[in-house]
């Protein structure tokens, strides 16, 4: 970034991309949030929407907002206008097209996704501006909504996870003197029929901004629809909207006297209340629930909303929670567990004439992001199952193939040994080697190598904006990446040696990030795989240094 630019404040002068300091960046817009807390802390809320009005104007929150909208998943994505920022020049031009005065979002482009097999679910595609904007006003919203949150809500805040929830159902029904009774419930449609004059009334941001995104309509098939209900779903801020909608259930509940054992779980729009009888759920929460849902325009889905018994036991968030002669275990639920091998399945099916070294690469993240999930719960023996069920697929793949051959000469040819371990399905890939000059073998991911560990669920209270949290999270962060690079101590060592942070963005590499590994020196050049020749680097950063021939020469140190 130019020396005279102030990061920190609206800026008319051009910078180009290549030259933004994102790490002052990052500091300039963490330093707001952190004010915007202390204030609310305070209820200066005068001061509130100072500080908002200042990031939503500041440099560093547009620069920041356009590269969130230009590395995430859904970049290649355009909206109504087919317009994408791909090229340095496009986004120095649209940070400086962030403004307030004469911003008019325009129609979503409405698409439709599989939500089952027989039901489609709506979604709305902002333009990359719109995005931006949304991104941009979520910088100064989000501290707000993390201050002002319910306990036990987990879902889309930064921070959290469905481990946490599924933890937190662990604590509240895991004793003998827990609730037996469990309130199930699902809102209908909570995204698209959130009540508009709630949110402009209730939420704290710029008003104007927020009617003008919910009133944008949406174009389906060259036909513009209003939009009287919900909010921008599919956009940046939608998730923050409706969790600040239902923010304020638990404290509802909390109503009912300790010895009812009355504890809510949320995770977005999914929920579950314990209660010590169906009489008191029924007769007296339900209906609390129903009231609180109306003033907002929400309602109960009636096919979805149930009351069941800890020992019947019931399905949340891909596991099944039961009690089992007054033990509670918590397991991948039947249904989950059969989407997973449904989906392996087909994939299979679909790369019937594949090579076995893209059929392996095409798999292995599949059942290592659904094995890691459950990686918390008891799982191991529904892994192994899974284990046995994708090796039956795989063998009538390869018998397939060679219909002719036997399976001695299919076994030889696609299941290798390893040790003690027979049937692993491998193949050589010859652009990988070992120092000895031999093709590298990729496996097969087994989800039965994921060890079971147990989730420390966050504290309730922990605000990520909020600077006395600051040592817990990092905490937090350090003991999850040391979980994930354990297996490979180069990484874990690189990891170290840089702070955890990228060498390229200065910015920490958390276990949630895609990274990547960097050669100082190229290996096409005589560069070694060895620890001083390496830096760990997000994976958007190492692609950015590729296409812009950037040189990094040192670990990073935390600027």
């Amino acid at each position: 970034m130019n020396a005279g630019v102030n990061a920190c404040a609206s800026s008319y002068v051009t910078v180009q991309w290549p030259d933004i300091k994102w790490a002052q960046c990052i500091k300039n817009v963490r330093r707001l949030q952190i004010r915007i807390v202390k204030a609310m802390q305070g209820s200066r809320w005068n001061k509130v929407k100072v500080l908002q009005r200042l990031l939503t104007s500041s440099f560093s929150g547009k620069a920041l907002a356009v590269k969130r909208v230009t590395e995430n998943e859904g970049k290649r994505t355009s909206g109504v206008d087919k317009r994408l920022w791909s090229t340095p020049e496009s986004k120095s031009h649209a940070v400086k097209s962030l403004n307030r005065r004469g911003y008019k979002p325009l129609p979503l482009r409405r698409v439709y996704i599989p939500k089952s097999r027989t039901k489609m679910r709506p979604l709305g595609i902002p333009t990359m501006k719109d995005r931006a904007m949304q991104a941009l006003h979520l910088f100064a919203l989000e501290p707000i909504s993390e201050t002002m949150a319910d306990r036990n809500s987990y879902g889309f805040r930064p921070e959290r996870a469905t481990q946490d929830a599924i933890e937190q159902c662990f604590k509240i029904l895991s004793k003998k003197t827990s609730a037996q009774w469990i309130l199930e419930g699902d809102i209908k449609g909570c995204f698209d029929n959130i009540n508009h004059q709630w949110l402009i009334d209730n939420i704290p941001m710029d008003k104007k901004i927020l009617l003008k995104w919910l009133k944008a309509g949406y174009i389906h098939k060259r036909i513009l629809y209003p939009t009287e209900a919900g909010t921008p779903q599919g956009g940046i801020i939608s998730a923050a909207l409706a969790n600040m909608t239902l923010d304020g259930l638990e404290t509802e509940l909390k109503k009912f006297r300790a010895q009812n054992r009355v504890h809510m779980v949320r995770y977005a729009d999914d929920f579950i209340i314990t209660g010590n009888s169906t009489e008191l759920l029924e007769n007296e929460v339900k209906p609390l629930i129903e009231k609180f849902l109306s003033a907002r325009g929400l309602e109960l889905s009636p096919e979805k909303t149930g009351i069941a018994h800890i020992d019947e036991g019931f399905d949340f968030l891909g596991v099944n929670i039961r009690k089992y002669n007054g033990k509670l275990l918590i397991k991948p639920s039947k249904k989950n567990v059969k989407t997973f091998l449904d989906k392996v399945r087909k994939t299979i099916k679909d790369n019937k004439t594949a090579k076995q070294i893209n059929l392996i690469t095409l798999l292995n993240p599949i059942i290592r992001g659904w094995a890691n999930y459950h990686k918390s719960v008891v799982a191991k023996e529904t892994f192994k199952r899974v284990d046995c069920e994708i090796w039956q697929s795989l063998w009538q793949w390869a018998k397939r193939r060679h219909s002719e051959k036997s399976s001695v000469w299919i076994k030889e040819k696609y299941f290798k040994t390893t040790g003690h371990r027979h049937w692993i399905f491998a193949a050589e890939d010859r652009g990988k080697l070992y120092p000895d000059g031999k093709p590298l073998d990729i496996s097969l991911f087994s989800a039965s190598d994921i060890p079971i560990k147990r989730h420390i669920k966050i504290r309730g209270e922990a605000n990520p904006f909020d600077p006395k949290f600051e040592t817990y999270f990092e905490e937090r962060a350090t003991s999850k990446m040391r979980d994930t690079l354990k297996g490979n101590r180069k990484f874990l060592s690189l990891w170290l040696n840089q702070g955890g942070n990228c060498a390229i963005c200065h910015q920490k590499i958390t276990a949630d990030m895609q990274w990547s590994l960097h050669h100082i020196n190229r290996k096409v050049e005589g560069g070694g795989n060895n620890v001083s020749n390496l830096r760990l680097t997000h994976s958007h950063c190492h692609r950015k240094v590729h296409s812009h021939q950037l040189t990094v020469v040192e670990p990073v140190a935390d600027r």
